[in-house]
């Protein structure tokens, strides 16, 4: 079974964004976004909620295109449109067959991008197997939150902890 990966940056006081989804505060540069940039190579397939999506949309993302070329990409939403030769997969409904059902497919790990809510619920139907947060060292008080909606308590066994000099620590964690 493929494992659900959710490898995203996280302030100090547990926020992947600012409001509005800016995440302009977070350190872009050094060792640790190239090992992001490295591991990204280890996915086969990207899951994120509509939000996730289109916050690539400001960057250049076209409406139906991968945001990550090497990756099947599974977008849940009900209400996102792209064009019907969209090279992505819009997972409009029964998320969790669908979800456990990408889990039983081979492949490389799949990598949850993003998105608070969404991977809210993805944990909270116990599907995430590892977390990879990229602890940065600012607070940002609001935003958006690392799980949005969680309401069962969740235990982590803690792994590998790297840190670096720009003072991010990268922390490592499979579910208990």
């Amino acid at each position: 079974m493929r494992e659900i990966i959710y490898d995203v940056a996280v302030s100090l006081d547990g926020f992947i964004a600012a409001p509005g989804g800016d995440a302009s505060a977070f350190p872009q540069t050094g060792p640790h976004a190239d090992a992001y940039f490295e591991r990204l190579g280890s996915y086969g397939t990207v899951i994120m909620g509509r939000s996730t999506y289109e916050f690539g949309y400001a960057f250049g993302l076209e409406p139906g295109a991968r945001a990550y070329p090497h990756m099947d990409h599974h977008i849940f939403s009900t209400s996102l449109k792209v064009p019907e030769d969209a090279d992505v997969a819009v997972i409009r409904d029964d998320w969790l067959a669908q979800l456990t059902a990408l889990k039983k497919t081979g492949g490389a790990p799949i990598y949850l991008c993003g998105g608070g809510m969404f991977a809210g619920w993805v944990a909270q139907n116990g599907l995430v197997d590892r977390l990879i947060l990229k602890r940065a060292p600012i607070v940002l008080g609001q935003g958006i939150r690392l799980f949005e909606g969680l309401t069962d308590p969740t235990s982590w066994a803690a792994g590998a902890v790297t840190p670096y000099d720009n003072g991010v620590t990268l922390l490592e964690y499979a579910r208990a």
